[in-house]
């Protein structure tokens, strides 16, 4: 697989693909809605990505950025199957993915310098968007609309957009270098292996969803009609977990009945125990599934 995210003119997505699955994608742009893809590492790094447009009997218009605006080139290239292999290189980092290429510079001016917001102002933003990065979840672009609002009083926010990305950018890639040097499974890690089990066995299994437990309790049921059942943690467990006080896990069935949830949390525990995971769970099932999680480390992907 490629550490990699790709995105359709369509709007979909395609985390981590193979090689020849990239290729299929690039392949297959042209027509109405579906001409072209971008494509970021994954974890994201802010200014640095490569795409492909192409319609019709036209060309392959590749481009790529490699930090600012001033750093964004693009190329004619005559067929796909050599964007293709750009792409696979590029997403490998291969040393010469590019050769061969005509690269020329788009002529874009450098980015305007941005202002920092005032002293207090920016402590408080940076330990705001920290406690953010540390639960894991969120992109550059979502937690930049946060930040742009999370200090806001009275309608009014003391930071602009531009200032709230600035900072989220900066912080991102503070953490995605913290991260590459962890080493180990983490809980996160586990717990990821765990619900992506339990959504395969036929539970809706979701995480960070939505913002308390009685929003995700009464909009679960609309993820998956199909689903047996459902388990999800909310936003604040999410900040729970990532400040080291535990997760809290909610479950149950679709037909409100104690012993349908009951066989849902028994499953969901012992995939949790399956994955390495401490589970405190007495089997009630109007008690939620706490775990302690010592070990958080939610590795950010964007």
């Amino acid at each position: 697989m490629l550490e990699i995210k790709v995105e359709t003119e369509g709007r979909q997505t395609y985390m981590r693909p193979t090689p020849d699955g990239l290729t299929d994608l690039v392949l297959g742009i042209g027509g109405p809605k579906n001409r072209f893809l971008v494509v970021q590492r994954v974890p994201d790094r802010p200014g640095r990505f490569i795409q492909v447009w192409h319609e019709g009997d036209g060309p392959y218009e590749l481009e790529y950025r490699a930090g600012g605006p001033t750093d964004h080139y693009r190329a004619a290239v005559a067929t796909p199957e050599r964007v293709a292999e750009a792409m696979v290189g590029w997403a490998r980092r291969t040393e010469d993915w590019d050769a061969g290429i005509g690269w020329e510079s788009l002529g874009l001016p450098a980015a305007e310098p941005v202002p920092a917001p005032e002293p207090e102002v920016l402590a408080r933003l940076e330990e705001a968007v920290r406690d953010e990065l540390r639960g894991g979840f969120g992109t550059v672009e979502t937690l930049t609309g946060w930040a742009a609002d999370c200090l806001t009083k009275d309608g009014v926010s003391p930071v602009t957009q531009e200032q709230a990305r600035a900072v989220v950018e900066r912080l991102w890639l503070e953490r995605v270098e913290e991260q590459e040097r962890w080493t180990g499974v983490s809980d996160a890690d586990r717990l990821e292996r765990a619900f992506a089990a339990l959504g395969a066995a036929g539970l809706t299994a979701r995480q960070n969803f939505t913002c308390c437990r009685s929003c995700g309790m009464g909009e679960v049921g609309a993820e998956d009609e199909s689903a047996r059942g459902f388990v999800f943690f909310h936003s604040q467990g999410t900040a729970s977990a990532a400040a080291g006080h535990g997760l809290a896990l909610y479950y149950g069935g679709f037909d409100d009945s104690e012993e349908t949830t009951t066989a849902v949390g028994g499953e969901v525990a012992a995939a949790l125990r399956d994955a390495g995971l401490t589970v405190e769970w007495d089997g009630n099932p109007s008690k939620a599934i706490e775990l302690p999680l010592p070990d958080w480390r939610k590795r950010l992907v964007g």
